[in-house]
């Protein structure tokens, strides 16, 4: 698990995980007949993806999750993160988001071994 935060918004969190500063070229393959689906790629790639630069707040701090990652099915799911949820908590397209305050005081607390238990 790592993330990637908006400098340009935000000052460096403290965590565990890596954080990477966010470039308006980050970008989540979405395309399920791509080689790199489910992978980071810079937004402009030839095939779908999710830009992950947005002009909302929901991206501010984005943290990647270990859905379909190994073995990684093409169709099963892609860009499935966690992140700040929107004001009005509507829902996602299959994202785990928790409000900004808590995220900020969650993130010095998640660790690699973090497990993110999702139940109905």
């Amino acid at each position: 698990m790592h993330g990637f935060y908006r400098a340009d918004r935000h000052a460096r969190f403290r965590s565990q995980l890596p954080l990477l500063t966010m470039r308006k070229t980050e970008g989540w393959c979405d395309d399920p007949t791509s080689a790199l689906y489910n992978r980071h790629v810079r937004a402009g790639h030839q095939r779908s993806h999710e830009c992950l630069w947005r002009s909302d707040e929901i991206y501010d701090i984005v943290l990647t999750t270990s859905h379909n990652v190994r073995p990684r099915v093409c169709g099963a799911g892609s860009a499935i993160f966690f992140h700040i949820a929107r004001e009005n908590y509507s829902p996602t397209q299959g994202c785990v988001a928790i409000s900004a305050a808590d995220m900020r005081r969650l993130l010095p607390r998640i660790s690699k071994k973090a497990v993110l238990e999702i139940r109905r």
